[in-house]
């Protein structure tokens, strides 16, 4: 068995069960003690499960995502803030790209620029986008129940048509070595489509983000802007990475 579908059972196997010993990632895997062994402290090192006496537990659940409802309330006004901030990036007439979330959601009522189109994957944000006479293309494929983001190879094969001049995205980790990340696999290669096509990135991100490690990459930190509420001392770091775009 290679090593990325060994990686994903075992973290797919905490997940489930929180903590979970040796032997049975050994008979889930039909690998050797020695072998997952050296995925644990692999995996370990990458700040997504910890190591204990007999096997492993996972680390503030890397793989559970809250809920869109549950996101909702959590560091609220530094969201709005930030929302705010973004939305004074959109120029006229530019094609962007509006990622699921909490914070692009509350971008949309404060974007002012005229003839903007916004192509999203975030089924919440179509009734705004309506509700603000945006114009607006909804991305069509698999909805995630948890936070009504739309995923999967049909969304993706649509953003293929699609240039867009600036893409504003979420992100459940921002860490100055692993990057932005998200616990979604299928999330995380949207994000990445969108980054691909799009002039400028940005990643729209509170303060408690930032150290976090989520499952699956999305972009390294020179790939995108990130636009943030962080305290300008710990941000020096990230600066020398990329922009940092600070909200007061």
């Amino acid at each position: 068995m290679i090593t990325g579908k060994r990686h994903e059972i075992i973290l797919s196997l905490l997940k489930d069960y929180g903590v979970v010993n040796l032997s049975e990632f050994v008979k889930a895997t039909e690998s050797s003690e020695s072998t997952i062994r050296r995925d644990l402290t692999c995996l370990e090192e990458k700040n997504l499960l910890k190591r204990v006496h007999g096997g492993a537990t996972l680390i503030n659940s890397k793989i559970k995502e809250l809920s869109d409802i549950e996101k909702v309330d959590k560091n609220r006004i530094e969201k709005i803030l930030i929302a705010k901030y973004a939305a004074t990036l959109v120029k006229d007439g530019e094609c962007i790209f509006l990622d699921a979330g909490t914070t692009t959601l509350n971008l949309i009522k404060h974007i002012k620029s005229k003839n903007v189109i916004v192509v999203t994957n975030g089924l919440t944000h179509i009734n705004a986008l309506i509700s603000e006479g945006i114009n607006a293309y909804m991305l069509g494929g698999k909805v995630k129940e948890s936070t009504k983001a739309v995923i999967g190879t049909s969304a993706i094969e649509q953003l293929k048509d699609f240039r867009f001049d600036k893409c504003f995205m979420g992100s459940n980790g921002v860490h100055l070595k692993f990057g932005c990340t998200t616990p979604d696999p299928e999330e995380a290669v949207l994000k990445k489509q969108v980054i691909k096509l799009s002039r400028e990135s940005f990643v729209v991100a509170d303060y408690s983000k930032f150290g976090e490690v989520s499952f699956m990459k999305f972009a390294n930190l020179d790939e995108v802007q990130l636009v943030t509420n962080y305290n300008e001392e710990n941000l020096q770091e990230y600066k020398d990475k990329t922009i940092v775009k600070v909200v007061e």
